[in-house]
Order: structure tokens, then sequence, then C-alpha cells
């Protein structure tokens, strides 16, 4: 006689993948049933559906979002919307390689240990205290930020380990621990990855398209050091006050942490000098970080000094080619990020987003252009619940909101500059915000109801930094 077998379990409905593919093909087919407007043609309003359709199963996720966009790039291929040469092009943008090349010299930050000796470093310095715990690592992630454009890779895969380490040192782990100290890092080292993402063009993966969407709309071009020098200020402001604020409302038990500089100190000892490969990789990485922030001096593009570093890190063996094949994160971003590139320069090609962004202009008519642009900014900001990506965010409303507020009358550099600061901060709202946030939510140490609390005093925060201290900084640039 055979044992029974277990009744399975059904599926609960949000999991179920067969309603999001029904919302993802209603919308396309909706936007095409609605008919082209005078002036669009039949190719641009498919466009248009295929489009919308791509952004939302890059919401919905029934398939991971490159998979999601690989099947764009089919039905724009398949409906002869474009040709396949015209289709496939986002492939061919040197935007596209640099992100590719970033993520290859992140393996080698991460293979080396370069990134786990940075962390220590700050931790033996700043590590005395958990405020100052906090610090050091929210400073271990803004300067891998600097080259590594996968805040998963940094504040998942080099920071995070160590948060875990240093909580559980203390005797902090989910549960009845959890408010020890383990609940106030995983918040705060969260909060500090948002304002590091915001801070520099590679400080996470969509930023280098966020760039190239405001150069083909305003002509204002976000360079490395453009963006650098633009968002240092407003950047370090922000560090400096949401660790203490998050502190003061949602303090740890523990307040003296000498365990945590003294456990630095012996991981610094336990790793010995460094290697060969920590510092050839030390030179790239400042090497491609100066090339980046000089390119008047230099001319050369972005692209190339990311293929160079790369090319580096290969001839001394600091990686393998077997390391960038198996490099998934990698190739899955190349897969998205190319063909993401590719509809939105062609929607804008359509004229759709011109249209769009001439009705909306119509609902500020009569506003002075600095009340338009922040109600447009604060629409935008807070709009981040509905996304669960940055890359997703960005794609779908940056484009109207510059146009919308250009027409509004607002300097193109100061809308360019608030608007890709909002596209960062505000993942900082939600559990599910950015790709880091489900790994520092799901170490369960912060109830959903404490995460979206925090998550909306630091975006007034990080909102009134840049938009006062940012704003002033710019003036004084001259940008605006």
């Amino acid at each position: 006689m055979t044992d029974a077998q277990p009744a399975t379990q059904p599926t609960p409905f949000a999991e179920q993948i067969w309603w999001r593919w029904v919302v993802i093909v209603a919308v396309a087919l909706g936007v095409i049933a609605i008919g082209a407007p005078e002036g669009i043609t039949p190719e641009g309003w498919r466009l248009f559906a295929i489009f919308l359709a791509t952004i939302v199963g890059s919401i919905l996720r029934p398939v991971p979002a490159g998979a999601v966009v690989f099947l764009g790039i089919c039905a724009i291929a398949a409906t002869r919307t474009m040709s396949p040469a015209d289709s496939l092009k986002g492939y061919s943008d040197p935007v596209v390689w640099l992100v590719l090349c970033a993520f290859f010299i992140s393996r080698g930050v991460m293979g080396t240990g370069l990134g786990r000796r940075i962390a220590f470093i700050f931790i033996r310095l700043l590590g005395r205290r958990s405020l100052g715990l906090s610090y050091a690592l929210g400073a271990t992630d803004v300067v891998l930020a600097s080259v590594i454009p996968s805040n998963s890779a940094r504040a998942g895969g080099i920071v995070f380990p160590i948060v875990r380490s240093l909580a559980e040192a203390y005797d902090s782990t989910p549960g009845l621990t959890r408010r020890r100290l383990g609940a106030y890092l995983m918040t705060t080292v969260y909060h500090c990855d948002v304002i590091a993402c915001a801070m520099f063009i590679t400080g996470q993966a969509s930023n280098v398209l966020i760039a190239k969407f405001a150069l083909e709309i305003t002509n204002v071009e976000l360079t490395y050091s453009r963006w650098l020098v633009g968002g240092i200020v407003p950047g370090l402001v922000a560090l400096l006050l949401v660790p203490y604020v998050i502190f003061l409302i949602f303090p740890p038990e523990v307040k003296e942490t000498p365990h945590a500089a003294e456990f630095g100190r012996r991981e610094l000892e336990l790793m010995g000098p460094m290697s060969r490969g920590e510092k050839s990789m030390l030179a790239v990485f400042f090497a491609v970080a100066l090339l980046w922030m000089t390119p008047s001096i230099h001319g050369i593009h972005y692209a190339v000094v990311a293929l160079m570093g790369v090319s580096a890190l290969l001839l001394t063996k600091v990686i393998a080619w077997e390391d960038l094949l198996t490099e998934r994160q990698a190739w899955d971003v190349f897969i998205w990020y190319g063909g993401l590139v590719r509809m939105a320069e062609a929607l804008g090609e359509t004229g759709i987003t011109r249209r769009f962004a001439e009705f909306a202009a119509s609902w500020t008519t009569g506003w002075s252009w600095p009340a338009a642009l922040a109600i447009l900014v604060l629409v935008y900001f807070y709009a981040h619940y509905a996304f669960a990506s940055i890359t997703a965010h960005a794609t779908a409303m940056l484009t109207p909101f510059l146009v919308v507020s250009l027409a509004a009358g607002a300097p193109p550099e100061l809308a360019v500059l608030s608007l890709a600061a909002a596209s960062n901060l505000g993942a900082s709202l939600t559990h599910y915000g950015t790709t880091t946030s489900p790994i520092y939510f799901g170490a369960r140490y912060v109830t959903q109801r404490e995460w979206w609390r925090l998550g909306f005093i630091v975006s007034v925060i990080t909102l009134g930094v840049w938009g006062t201290v940012g704003t002033l900084w710019w003036k004084v640039l001259g940008w605006w």
C-alpha cells in the first residue's frame, strides 16, 4: 500500500502568471484599438503599444525583465514595425557597451576582495558606535558606486553579508532581537545605497539611460564628471542627515559597538597584505574613474574607457574570459538595456511623446515655472510606488515629464538634474523599489509597515536636500 500523496496547494492568485500576461496583452491591444491620431503612422502606434506592454511587463514580471524586453524586440521585428536591423540597433549603442563593461569591472572588484577590504577599512575607522558603523557601511557603498553600476553587486554582494555578520555578532537576529542592531543597519545602509545611486552616473545601471534620454530631449549632456559634480554636494549632505535621522526615530538598542571596529581590524589582518590582483584592480579602478572625469582633456569616449579597463583586467589576469562569460547579470542587463534604448529612441521619432507633452503642458498653463517644476518632480517621484524598477520608471515617465517641464518654462539643466535625482531617490519608498530592496527587506529585520514609514520620511529628507541644497549648488555652478 502506497502512502497517500499530499494534496497540491493552489497557487495564490497574486502569484499566478497567466493574469499578468492577460494584462500585458490587453494593454497592447487596447492601445492599438484606440487608433492612431492624425499625424502618427500605424507603425508608430504599434511601436507605442509594444513599448507600453513592455513597460507593464517589466512591472508585473511574468518572466524576468530581460526576457520581457527580448519579447518586445521580437514583436517589433515580427510585426514589421521596424526592420530587423533597425529593431536591433540598440545593441550597437556605445552606452550599452559602457554598462556591460562596468559590470565586468565590478566582477574584478568583488572577485579580488578589494570591495571587502574597502568596507573593513571604513569599519575599523568609524565603527565604534552604531551610528558610525552605518556611516562606514554607507561610505563603502558610495566609494564603490563611483565605478560599479550594479547596486545589487555593491550593496547586495559586498556590503549586505558584512551588515548581517555585524548584526549577528551583537546577537541581533530576525525576531525578538532584531532591534538590537540589525534593523537599524539594514534600513540605514539601504537608504545610503539609494543616495549613492543618485550621486554617480555609475550609481545604478539605468543612470546612463537617463542621461541618454536627457541628451535627446534637452541637449543637456550628463557626463560622468557633470553628474558627479552636480550630485556630490546634495549627496553628501543627505548621507550625513539620513543615518542620523533614522538613528533618532528608529534607534538601535546597542549604541556602542567597539567590537565592530575590532572586527574590521581582525578581518583586515586575516586578509593580509594586498594581493597582486587587488593592486591591479585598484590601479584600473582609479584609472577608469580618472579617465571618465577628464574626457575634455583626452577625448576618449566613455565606452572606450570602459573597454580599456576590462582589457587591462584581462591582460593582467585579474579576471579571466570565462569569468565574463558567466557574468549572468551583466548579459541580462545588456539584453534589456539595448532593447529599451532602441525602443525609447524610436518612440521619440514617432511624434507620440511630443503630442503627449503638448497635452500635458496644458495642465500647467499660467503657472510659474518653479511651481510647475516642483509639482511635476513630486508627481514623478511618488509615482515610484507603482514601479518595482528604476529603469521601468525612468523609461516610462522621464521623457514626457522632461518635455512638460520645458514647456512650462523650467531651465533645461535644472529639470534634467531634478528628475534624474528623483528617478533614483524614489526607490527609497518601498520594499520593492530597486533590486537591493528585496535583499535588505528579505533579511526580515524590518516589517513592511516600518519600511514604508521610514521610506516616506527619508523621501521627505532627500527631496528637501536636493530641492534646496542641490538647486542652490547648481545655481552656484552656473548651470541654470
